[in-house]
């Protein structure tokens, strides 16, 4: 378990729900996907990669997913990451989507 935070540091997170209107192969090393997601018109479309590949490209399309959308950009490769799909890790050491357990309207926050 990581050490105590402060609800500040979490209160400062914008987590939110969008759709992935994408999935590509990404040009990395890693077998990664670049995945589109819409956040709804006060945030955009932003572009993430992921090691989803558990899951083919055609069921992660309009999926909702659960994303940090203001951290900073993060480099993968050539390339960059503007948001950070929420995760979790089964068994097999596999990343697996957080989604909310019903249609939630896109940008709606997470808290």
């Amino acid at each position: 378990m990581k050490e105590q935070a402060l609800f500040s540091s979490f209160a400062a997170l914008d987590i939110r729900v969008g759709r992935i209107v994408e999935v590509a192969e990404a040009p990395t090393k890693k077998p990664t996907y670049r995945i589109t997601v819409d956040f709804g018109p006060e945030v955009g479309q932003k572009v993430s990669y992921g090691g989803f590949r558990r899951y083919p490209k055609e069921f992660l399309l309009g999926k909702q997913v659960v994303a940090v959308v203001n951290l900073p950009p993060k480099q993968i490769g050539s390339e960059t990451s503007e948001v950070l799909i929420l995760a979790a890790v089964n068994a097999q050491g596999e990343p697996i989507y957080l989604t909310p357990e019903a249609e939630a309207p896109l940008g709606a926050a997470v808290f």
